[in-house]
């Protein structure tokens, strides 16, 4: 996601002005018209000043798809659909006969 979709977002969650945004993270609002307009793209650490003022935080996290070893489903996609389905059958009965019964 780009600062000049995520700012706007966060300003409106927090229903700041560009003024008032710019008065709290200390930052003029025509720098935050240009970086809301994707005229120019804030340093991180100003992302952040601007961010928190907003009551957001940039996070982290792992890409979708990244370390995930695809292998067993590539195999598995080169199976018939009727072998899946029969794979699929004795792997749930695999799973009832290692689950504990419950008591109703």
């Amino acid at each position: 996601m780009s600062s000049s979709t995520l700012l706007p977002y966060a300003r409106s969650k927090a229903n700041l002005s560009q003024r008032e945004l710019g008065r709290r993270a200390g930052v003029t609002q025509a720098s935050i018209s240009r970086i809301e307009d994707g005229r120019t793209s804030p340093r991180l650490d100003t992302l952040e000043r601007l961010l928190d003022a907003c009551g957001f935080q940039l996070e982290v996290v792992p890409k979708r798809g990244v370390g995930v070893d695809r292998t067993a489903m590539r195999d598995l996609l080169q199976l018939s659909p009727e072998r899946r389905a029969q794979l699929a059958t004795e792997e749930a009965r695999n799973l009832d006969r290692i689950r504990p019964v419950r008591p109703r």
